[in-house]
């Protein structure tokens, strides 16, 4: 069995236990390039997420995120068990666009204003009506949080997906930490969030793909 070849132990390890902590039957995908590894995972509202730590890695594999976890916890160096099929996504291309930035204090307000809400509707319902709060979270997480406008081309929605993507997932650092910023991001049909710890982004909604394949996308 190969081993992982992850050097960034601390930065690996941060990322796989929010993962797991949203989705603990989560895949994650790790490719490697110049002496770094990517790791990618798919959150359960459709965003992927993604944070490069050091180390050559295992070049490009998919295993379970918490057998992974365990492994670095234990300060171990297999490579989990190889589950390749189950990585479906596609991937953003290489090369982005940096659009606009933005401060992390805002993408912290936007995601807690759209989490109280969430607990004030699932509380009381809407004007004394329940309602589900599956349907309210859907309804909150396709809101348009920002609307940025690039010096050339049309604005660049950015949905409240990606914005619980960075702030749940840690990539905003410590909020004792100093103020932050992060950048809008566009690929293609992609947008995508790039903060300090890492990088979250969602397909065009016209665009969304479901790849299942017997081995990796080319993505």
């Amino acid at each position: 069995m190969s081993g992982h070849g992850l050097l960034g132990i601390p930065d690996a390890g941060a990322f796989l236990a929010r993962l797991t902590r949203l989705d603990p039957a989560a895949p994650v995908r790790l490719r490697s390039a110049g002496g770094r590894t990517a790791l990618w995972a798919q959150l359960p509202w459709d965003v992927l997420v993604t944070r490069e730590v050091a180390g050559p890695g295992p070049g490009d594999a998919t295993v379970a995120a918490a057998g992974l976890l365990a492994v670095l916890a234990a300060g171990g160096q297999e490579l989990p068990e190889r589950r390749d099929t189950q990585w479906r996504w596609p991937l953003p291309p290489a090369l982005s666009t940096a659009v606009e930035s933005i401060s992390g204090d805002e993408l912290s307000r936007l995601a807690a204003a759209a989490a109280g809400t969430l607990r004030e509707i699932s509380a009381g319902g809407v004007d004394g009506r329940v309602v589900g709060q599956r349907a309210v979270r859907d309804a909150l997480l396709d809101h348009v949080a920002l609307v940025v406008t690039p010096d050339a081309g049309g604005p660049v929605q950015v949905s409240q997906r990606l914005v619980q993507a960075v702030a749940r997932m840690g990539f905003l650092g410590p909020r004792s930490a100093e103020p932050v910023e992060a950048r809008v991001r566009t690929a293609g049909g992609w947008v995508g969030i790039s903060a300090p710890y890492g990088v979250a982004w969602r397909q065009s909604a016209h665009k969304l793909t479901v790849m299942p394949m017997p081995s990796h996308p080319k993505g």
